[in-house]
């Protein structure tokens, strides 16, 4: 079986880098960091640049946790003008491997398979990696960092982990590098997908490294964090099943449809109504936009960081399926009334369109209006329509003109922060 080999490309400080590039600035030797000040000098900075991280200070650091002492830029974040820049260096990949070949895994990140290129271009995965990173820094003036490995968890690990240390930004690793050089590594967190609470049941059951886990006994592990437990094992021996065939061909069982928002202050219930009504709204017209109906929404209410009460939960389920926010967003505000406590502030909330499915699937009830549900679906398709071509400010319900409606600041966002358009 010939090995293979793939390649993991991270572009380095990415939206501090995008914001530096384009005021003339090198990222490498500029303090600046993306965040939105106009909040509160509480709010997280999304990134910073190395010059930064090399002073000490962490990555997704609150403004006011940065040493008075440091003089630095602060870049409003500007999402879209990121979504442009990543779409554009994707375009850099394709140059050198076909899109079969490549798996986005963010919109700074991409694995590459390039098992079957080296032939091609008469090279090694080493080499392949530093040209498609200088094509990328000649380009946009972005630096990146490259991790490649003989199965695409291996890669990952080189670039989170070896290419920090490597002066040419590149780390590679086999099975057997990776058990001689961080089998004993610590702490666990830093590898992929060890977070803090598996670290912290590892440690309580006296594992510290990953050769720890290799050598434990396996019904304990299994015990602890059952299913889980498998991939942590091959992890922990450098392995990886899972191929860039796998996950091309990859197709869920079920979707879902899902928005969430952190509300700036506590709302009190009926401003948290509101925000719940325009949420599920905006929500119908995204499922009306792709041609999908829902069976049941699921809402989740956070209470208010003082008030320490486990968050409001439920589901409710419709009539039919459908994407109508006349049968939708009632039902959704009953399930609010009902689970959501009125004398606690509201502070985070997330609603969830269940196994969504092609329109084409839908079956009505002899109960429903079907007149006034096709004039409905007309109006949201006009809305759709207009929101396309004029942006989505330009039609609005009376409800998103109110006090404490967040509509109209949202649909300025990308990804809940602004889009700097």
């Amino acid at each position: 079986m010939t090995d293979k080999y793939y390649v993991c490309i991270d572009l380095k400080s990415f939206y501090a880098s995008v914001e530096c590039v384009e005021r003339g600035l090198d990222p490498m030797t500029t303090n600046l960091v993306v965040a939105d000040s106009e909040r509160t000098d509480k709010t997280i900075c999304l990134a910073i640049t190395p010059s930064m991280k090399a002073l000490g200070i962490k990555n997704r650091c609150r403004l006011f946790e940065i040493p008075k002492n440091v003089n630095y830029i602060i870049a409003p974040p500007r999402m879209q003008r990121y979504i442009e820049y990543s779409a554009d260096i994707y375009g850099i990949y394709l140059k050198y491997i076909s899109k079969d070949d490549i798996h986005v895994y963010s919109i700074d990140e991409v694995f590459m398979d390039v098992t079957n290129y080296m032939t091609l271009y008469n090279t090694d995965a080493v080499a392949l990696g530093e040209r498609i990173m200088a094509d990328i820094y000649n380009t946009f003036g972005i630096r990146a960092t490259c991790g490649i490995g003989t199965n695409m968890y291996l890669a990952k690990i080189a670039l989170d982990i070896s290419a920090k240390h490597s002066p040419n930004f590149i780390g590679y690793l086999d099975q057997d590098l990776y058990k001689k050089t961080l089998w004993n590594h610590t702490p666990l967190t830093d590898f992929w997908r060890v977070g803090q609470g598996t670290a912290r049941r590892l440690s309580a059951l006296g594992i510290y490294t990953m050769k720890d886990i290799a050598y434990a006994n396996e019904d304990v592990l299994y015990n602890t964090f059952g299913i889980d437990a498998e991939l942590l094992i091959d992890h922990a021996n450098g392995l990886e099943p899972t191929t860039m065939a796998d996950i091309k061909k990859y197709h869920p069982k079920s979707n879902c449809l899902s928005s969430g928002q952190v509300l700036m202050c506590d709302y009190n219930f009926d401003d948290g109504k509101l925000i719940v009504k325009e949420m599920t709204d905006l929500l119908c017209l995204d499922l009306v936009s792709q041609n999908l109906i829902t069976g049941s929404i699921t809402l989740h209410v956070g209470y208010s960081n003082q008030a320490h009460l486990n968050p409001a939960h439920g589901t409710t389920s419709l009539d039919f399926e459908t994407n109508s926010d006349l049968m939708i967003i009632p039902q959704v505000v009953s399930l609010y009334e009902n689970i959501v406590r009125r004398d606690v502030g509201i502070r985070r909330i997330t609603i969830t369109c269940n196994n969504v499915k092609a329109e084409e699937y839908v079956q009505y009830t002899f109960f429903a209006d079907m007149e006034k549900l096709e004039r409905n679906r007309k109006m949201q398709k006009a809305m759709i329509e207009i929101k396309n071509k004029f942006g989505k400010n330009a039609v609005l319900k009376g409800m998103d003109l109110q006090k404490n409606a967040t509509t109209i600041e949202r649909n300025r966002q990308i990804g809940g922060h602004k889009s700097g358009e």
